[in-house]
């Protein structure tokens, strides 16, 4: 616990200051998670699953090749041109 002296001679803690500030980079750490989850889910989502199968000694070559093809989607949709002319109009890659 941080104490601190203010001018006029009087003393207030600062209590929870430590523990605030590890929660807002926690929050932030998780919404970041969150959002590569979201942006890379079904690449990664496939990818893991074949180094399960893989470390489970099952052949994994169509979860990676699954795991390729849709990254290779994912790729084609980013190189699309993205304005409010074309919104709504484009299907996102699932």
């Amino acid at each position: 616990m941080k104490t601190i002296q203010l001018r006029n001679g009087s003393r207030v803690r600062q209590r929870g200051q430590g523990m605030t500030e590890y929660i807002i980079i926690t929050a932030l750490i998780a919404i970041a998670a969150i959002a590569a989850v979201t942006y890379f889910g079904s690449t990664v989502r496939a990818q893991v699953g074949a180094m399960g199968k893989e470390l489970g000694g099952t052949d994994a070559s169509s979860t990676i090749n699954r795991a390729k093809n849709q990254g290779n989607a994912a790729a084609t949709a980013a190189e699309k041109k993205k304005d409010l002319g074309t919104y709504g109009s484009q299907a996102e890659v699932k």
